[in-house]
């Protein structure tokens, strides 16, 4: 049996790796392709769930990252089918473009399992996901209570950042999910796409300068959520100004506990879960086992007016260093 050392290789290492035939075996386990699409949190808690589960089960973890490019996704791809692993483990970078990559991969005997994002038709054999929809529906419960303290009879005006260019059908349940909620307590009258911090801080100040009625921003990732609430400290706009996010990290975390009272509320995901759920979604699949295919990983809210939950999350985000 494989030792307890993690077996972790990198696309660098694959592309000097001796060719195998299609689904071959190693010695004492099975190899996993891992794939997720960006560097953070989310995504570190992700690996590390699939290294968990890998290793309990004596398998080959081969991580790999896409870089949010569909070409590198396919190459990824193309890569790990000339390498004979086992499965793979995406989170699709989009839910019609990557299937032509994944349905080589599938015609060649290597399972699929998704997570996080999905494919169209039937090329997954699992997924495991979380609701998007969930996500912005938790934050949204979150900012209902205070919008209605806030707006006192009227309307509240919001701004939106979102990620449709990246991902538009994650996007779009998230920001829909928000606003099924409070939609009849706002009024929107910016919507914006910024889902990395930087170019978040610069779109939401702009927003909020041709913008000086807005009152609360609604981000609908983790990227948003901390350009939104640099933007209304840089701006000066504390205590007017107010932000409702989405994700989970340390940083999210400490400004929830902030005094500035920025930030209000955010919804957070399980990555460890899903990454391990989702290895063992494929090792099942391997192993010729009947189980749920469709595994649905409950978010997490999180909220100012709680924070001793909100020090407990970060507290339990330790397991991700």
């Amino acid at each position: 049996m494989i030792n307890a050392k993690r077996h972790v290789l990198t696309l660098a290492a694959l592309l000097v790796s001796v060719s195998f035939a299609p689904n071959a075996v190693l010695a004492d386990g099975k190899a996993i392709a891992g794939i997720v699409f960006q560097q953070d949190q989310y995504f570190r808690g992700i690996q590390i769930g699939m290294e968990k589960a890998a290793e309990a089960a004596g398998d080959e973890l081969l991580a790999g990252n896409s870089d949010s490019k569909l070409e590198k996704e396919a190459q990824l791809i193309d890569t790990y089918i000339a390498r004979g692993v086992n499965s793979i483990v995406v989170a699709p970078l989009s839910a019609d473009a990557s299937v032509p990559a994944l349905k080589k991969a599938r015609d060649a005997g290597i399972t699929v399992v998704t997570y996080g994002t999905s494919a169209n038709g039937d090329v997954a054999q699992a997924t495991v996901t979380s609701s998007d929809r969930d996500i912005g529906i938790g934050t949204g419960e979150a900012a209902a209570p205070f919008l209605k303290t806030l707006g006192n009879g009227e309307k509240v005006k919001i701004g939106t950042l979102a990620f449709k260019a990246l991902l538009p059908e994650q996007s779009n349940a998230r920001v829909d999910g928000f606003l099924h909620v409070v939609s009849d307590q706002v009024e929107i009258v910016a919507q914006q796409d910024a889902w990395l911090a930087e170019k978040a801080l610069a779109v939401a100040s702009d927003m909020l300068t041709a913008n000086p009625d807005i009152k609360v921003i609604y981000a609908a990732n983790e990227g948003g959520t901390i350009g939104a609430v640099q933007a209304v400290k840089k701006a000066g706009l504390e205590g007017k100004v107010f932000v409702f996010g989405t994700d989970g990290s340390e940083q999210l975390a400490n400004m929830l506990l902030d005094k500035d009272n920025v930030l209000q509320a955010t919804t957070a995901q399980q990555p460890l879960e899903v990454g391990k759920q989702a290895i063992e979604a494929a090792q099942k699949l391997l192993e010729g086992k009947t189980f749920e295919t469709k595994v649905n990983v409950p978010v997490l809210p999180l909220t100012r007016a709680n924070a001793d939950g909100v020090a407990a999350y970060k507290e339990g985000l330790k397991a991700l260093k």
